[in-house]
């Protein structure tokens, strides 16, 4: 069912939602591409969310309502932030699938009947995702490999297609990211804790999002032949934006406590009770701080620019992630951040013995 308490309607097979926030200059290139589409008889409405914009925005969409697209609509979400955008999108969608993309993306012109056959060909997955290339405004710097694309939103796992589950927990980007409507009613929508809200960076709503369904028992499917552009402005080609966005993702990473539920096999799962940690914080990801660290500065001394700025942001990464955690835990009652630390040291006194008396 949908926001207004109305079943997915027969009339659409897919519903697409574009969120969008003060970008009216770059959006009608977003939306020409989604009205482009070469769907092969698919059905599909488009939902376009914008979120509380103070510029043209609304008179842009209207502009192309007028020229007689009658599956699209103009939806205002006054409540700022991208998952509360997507809900919003959600509560208005019309067809048993829901695709979402961003107001800085070209989508391919097979994009539609491309989704649609995907999820016919494999009903045991709930979720689909596929490519996110870069359309470079600036050609960009050489450090820019393929390892530093996560802060620009950008995916490319190749051309073969694999499941994403609770044993594979790779996140699907949501520029690109197609649901089946029923999963919305199984474990609820996007979580506003997790979302970006104007310019912040580093959220993790999709990521969380996927979360939620790996623990279920659900999985998705990467389709390389799912494929969008995303515009890469130049901003996002200096550094300082790659620290910025690395910082914001080890803060939203440690709210959903992700480095704790990781298991050793690279599975997702439950925070052992066993765990040992510091301030909340797993004592392993003290170990990965002080790894990157050493690698950091050899690839410095080495003059290895690439792989110095990888180790770098990495240190931001976990230097953020335990600043959130050690603020939560600092703000329970009776906490004692020094009764921790020994509690803590004497953890790992007692492994260390145990290991050698092994």
């Amino acid at each position: 069912m949908n926001g207004n308490g109305e079943t997915a309607s027969r009339e659409f097979d897919v519903t697409v939602v574009m969120c969008t926030y003060n970008r009216c200059e770059m959006l009608a290139g977003a939306l020409e591409s989604v009205l482009a589409q070469d769907a092969g008889g698919v059905r599909y409405e488009f939902i376009i969310v914008d979120n509380n914009s103070p510029d043209r925005t609304r008179e842009v969409v209207e502009s192309f309502i007028a020229r007689g697209h009658g599956y699209m609509r103009y939806v205002f979400e006054s409540k700022q932030g991208l998952s509360h955008a997507r809900n919003a999108g959600i509560a208005q969608a019309r067809a048993p699938i829901i695709v979402f993309t961003d107001d800085d993306v070209r989508v391919a012109r097979d994009w539609v009947s491309s989704i649609k056959r995907t999820f016919d060909e494999h009903p045991e997955v709930s979720y689909v995702g596929g490519k996110v290339l870069p359309l470079w405004e600036g050609a960009p710097p050489a450090w820019l490999t393929g390892e530093h694309w996560a802060p620009l939103a950008l995916t490319d796992h190749g051309d073969k297609a694999f499941y994403v589950n609770a044993a594979k927990p790779w996140c699907l980007v949501g520029a690109n990211l197609s649901v089946r409507r029923a999963v919305f009613d199984q474990i609820g929508l996007f979580t506003p804790k997790f979302q970006r809200v104007k310019d912040h960076i580093g959220s993790t709503e999709d990521h969380e999002f996927q979360l939620r369904l790996w623990r279920t028992g659900s999985q998705g499917l990467y389709a390389p032949e799912v494929v969008v552009s995303a515009e890469v402005q130049a901003n996002r080609l200096e550094k300082i934006y790659h620290r910025r966005w690395h910082t914001g993702h080890g803060r939203y990473c440690a709210m959903m406590e992700f480095e704790e539920v990781m298991q050793a096999d690279g599975s997702v799962g439950d925070v052992s009770q066993d765990m040992r940690t510091l301030f909340g914080v797993a004592g392993y990801t003290y170990r990965d701080l002080l790894t990157h660290g050493k690698s950091w500065i050899a690839a410095a001394l080495r003059g290895q620019e690439s792989k110095a700025l990888f180790h770098e942001n990495r240190i931001r990464y976990f230097k953020s992630y335990i600043r959130q955690r050690y603020e939560e835990k600092s703000a329970e009652p009776n906490h004692s951040a020094l009764a921790e630390v020994v509690a803590f040291a004497k953890s790992v006194k007692r492994r260390l013995l145990s290991s050698k008396t092994i």
